[in-house]
């Protein structure tokens, strides 16, 4: 049944492949909704002659349920919490949470803001309030130069939690994972970019 098919027959069949074939159909995802080719400007500032719109595969009901598992499968055995920095990491700390529900594993969800929120208890992180010290992960969709989930690992750690590695569904390779080395962070991807740019080629 295709990956794309709206009957609940294929996310039930997304809940019980293998990892492996899930990790197959969710590079092909990427490289059929996700990956272009052109000139544009990233958030970094960077030009790049390839741009990857990873919320066209984290916000798709099956990409959402393939991201939660594959994701979920690398988290370690002690890791209580994801969390990230929105808007990116959003759908796939939500998606990790809700499949580790389903599979019997308690893992809570965290959104860390850019800016203080303004009102109420103004606070950097949304979600439930953890003890001091509780394992967090944090996920991130797409790393390029690494500094957005640098932003989510300092918050996390200002409020206490212990947070020493990164996941991500795909890395750029531009600088991303030497920088979390210099800062002490385990740092692994899903895909690399060359991983999607030769599948992506494969599929034209």
């Amino acid at each position: 049944m295709s990956i794309f098919s709206s009957q609940s027959g294929s996310l039930a069949a997304i809940a019980t492949a293998s990892l492996s074939a899930i990790r197959q159909q969710l590079l092909d995802l990427f490289c059929q909704l996700a990956y272009r080719e052109g000139d544009f400007v990233l958030s970094s500032g960077q030009r790049s002659s390839y741009y990857i719109n990873s919320k066209q595969v984290t916000l798709h009901p099956q990409g959402a349920l393939m991201s939660g598992r594959i994701l979920l499968s690398q988290l370690p055995a002690e890791a209580q919490a994801v969390a990230g920095l929105t808007l990116g990491a959003d759908p796939i700390v939500t998606a990790v949470s809700i499949v580790g529900a389903y599979e019997n594993r308690a893992i809570a969800a965290l959104i860390v803001r850019k800016e203080a929120k303004g009102h109420g208890t103004r606070a950097y992180i949304e979600g439930l309030d953890l003890p001091p010290g509780t394992p967090v992960i944090v996920l991130e969709d797409v790393v390029t130069t690494g500094q957005s989930a640098l932003k989510a690992v300092d918050r996390l750690r200002q409020a206490g939690y212990r947070v020493e590695q990164v996941i991500a569904l795909v890395d750029r390779q531009q600088g991303g994972a030497a920088l979390y080395q210099e800062k002490g962070l385990q740092f692994q991807a899903v895909f690399s970019i060359a991983e999607i740019q030769n599948r992506w080629q494969e599929m034209q």
